[in-house]
């Protein structure tokens, strides 16, 4: 009787366990949802649209998420570099990051196509067209090397300051040009052209000024005034010479540990950002460049014939960025889109 009782007993245990295995199971995932901290790194100055749209991104995360749930921002390339900061995300130690092409050709490297390609875009008609036919394929691809993409944004034009007025492309043989950190083939181009590019990260353009070691930088207006680099490089060449793009993206492995409600509110302030960086774009340039005239840039417009000069030159070296810098087969597809869009709008 007693040997019944205990086999009795057992059963039962054995099936009480078994019916609440699923609900002791799901307890520390539903905790575990309750409870994620976003770590988010990106070079984008404190205080600046950019940090101010991911912070609006951050509230609206936080509240759907609930629980105890941070949704942490570091600015200013306090993380490290673009490149170590993906190194960071795969690693776990960050989240998500803004990146600009610079940092997200780490992740997938047919995205140069947006801004590797010098004076090949003039206008932003021309460059959203291009984009809106690469998007899908490009954050296809960089979603299966593990991020999601949550919005692009625009940085402005770059152009060239200078401590000393430059215009022509024989004037810049001379100088000391900065050149971003992670774009070996660029420097290569570069020397093989008789120009002198100067190896460095953003974070070090301030410093390497200040000693010399570099007198032209090649950057977009909103981060020589961010920097307070043209209080040293006080000339500036007027000319669209690449755009630079950027994007929010975020681990797969954080975005499939949120709650449904938190996915769907990011995704909805990501639209959000994304239109709020669409329409600053329209003015920034001319904006962030008048507010450094009114403090003593000298902004010098090249004149059609120096233009013609850099166009000439840019030809002879859009071969050897196809399948250095850029895929050739991406390139390809730029100049093609290109080729349709100004035929049908000339």
């Amino acid at each position: 009787m007693l040997r019944i009782t205990k086999t009795i007993f057992i059963s039962h245990f054995f099936l009480l366990i078994f019916v609440l295995m699923p609900i002791l199971t799901n307890m520390p995932v539903a905790a575990a949802e309750e409870t994620i901290t976003i770590k988010l790194a990106t070079v984008a100055p404190k205080g600046s649209i950019y940090h101010r749209v991911l912070q609006e991104m951050g509230a609206a995360w936080q509240k759907a998420q609930g629980g105890d749930s941070h949704f942490i921002i570091y600015t200013d390339g306090s993380q490290g570099t673009e490149a170590n900061t993906v190194r960071r995300m795969r690693i776990g130690q960050l989240d998500a990051a803004m990146l600009s092409v610079a940092g997200l050709k780490e992740i997938d490297n047919n995205v140069t196509v947006l801004q590797f390609m010098p004076l090949m875009f003039r206008t932003w008609d021309e460059f959203d067209y291009v984009h809106e036919q690469l998007r899908p394929e490009l954050e296809r691809r960089i979603h299966e090397k593990g991020y999601v993409v949550l919005f692009w944004g625009e940085g402005g034009w770059v152009q060239f300051f200078s401590t000393t007025p430059r215009l022509t492309p024989a004037d810049y043989k001379t100088a000391r040009i900065f050149n971003w950190a992670g774009t070996p083939a660029q420097a290569d181009i570069m020397k093989s052209l008789d120009y002198h590019p100067v190896v460095l990260e953003l974070s070090d353009i301030l410093s390497s000024l200040q000693t010399g070691m570099v007198d032209v930088v090649p950057v977009a207006p909103m981060w020589s005034l961010a920097f307070q680099l043209y209080q040293t490089t006080n000339h500036m060449m007027r000319m669209n010479w690449v755009p630079i793009v950027g994007t929010m993206v975020i681990t797969t492995k954080v975005w499939d540990a949120m709650r449904p409600e938190a996915r769907d509110a990011l995704t909805s302030s990501a639209i959000k950002a994304g239109s709020t960086l669409r329409a600053h774009r329209a003015v920034q340039d001319e904006n962030t460049i008048k507010a450094m005239q009114e403090r003593g840039l000298i902004v010098h417009q090249p004149t059609p014939e120096v233009e013609q000069q850099w166009q000439d030159l840019i030809r002879t070296v859009w071969p050897r960025i196809r399948g250095s810098m850029v895929p050739a087969e991406t390139f390809d597809r730029v100049v093609q889109l290109l080729t349709d869009y100004r035929r049908k709008n000339s």
